[in-house]
C-alpha cells in the first residue's frame, strides 16, 4: 500500500491515499481503475484525469517491493510498437431508460451497478478488459492487454452470456 501512497503523493494527490487504502486499491488494481470507480471514491474530474494520464504514461508501473536489484543488469531496449487487432464489445442494458422513469433513482443505480458487476465478472472469465463504464453501457476490449488467438470468439461468447 505504501507504493500507492508514494505514487499519489508524487502526483500531488496524496489526499486520496486513505480512500485508496480503504478500498484496497493497490498497484495491481491501478491499471484496471475506471473513471466511474474513481468517481465513486470521490475523486474530482481533474484529478481523475491526472491519475489516468500518469497510468497511461507508465508512471503506474511501480516496482513491486520484491523486485530484484537492478545492479549488474543490462538495460532493456524499448521494443518497437506492434500493430494488432483489438476486438471491441459494447454492452448496453436494454430498457434502462424506461426503467428509470418507473423506479426510484437509488433503485435504478442498484440495478445498473448489479448489471455492471455481472458484465465485469463474465468479461473476466473470458479474459476481456473492461475499458469503461458509461452509465448503463460497458465498453470491453479483447486482445488487450493480453492477446489470445481466439479473442473474437471470446467476445462473442461473453456477449451471448
Amino acid at each position: 500500500m505504501q507504493q500507492i501512497v508514494d505514487w499519489l503523493e508524487k502526483l500531488g494527490l496524496g489526499q486520496y491515499a486513505q480512500r485508496f487504502a480503504e478500498n484496497e486499491i493497490d498497484v495491481s488494481v491501478l491499471r484496471h481503475m475506471t473513471d466511474e470507480g474513481l468517481k465513486e471514491l470521490g475523486v474530482p474530474l481533474g484529478h481523475r484525469r491526472k491519475i489516468f494520464a500518469a497510468v497511461n504514461q507508465g508512471a503506474a508501473s511501480i516496482q513491486p517491493l520484491t523486485a530484484t536489484p537492478t545492479t549488474g543488469i543490462e538495460p532493456r531496449t524499448q521494443e518497437a510498437p506492434e500493430r494488432r487487432h483489438v476486438t471491441v464489445l459494447f454492452s448496453d442494458l436494454v430498457g434502462s431508460t424506461a426503467l428509470s422513469t418507473r423506479m426510484d433513482p437509488e433503485d435504478v443505480r442498484e440495478v445498473i451497478s448489479a448489471y455492471q458487476k455481472c458484465v465485469a465478472e463474465i468479461v473476466g472469465r473470458f479474459d476481456g478488459f473492461v475499458a469503461k463504464y458509461m452509465g448503463d453501457r460497458v465498453l470491453v476490449y479483447f486482445d488487450y492487454p493480453e492477446a489470445h488467438e481466439d479473442d473474437p470468439e471470446r467476445a462473442v461468447r461473453a456477449g451471448l452470456e
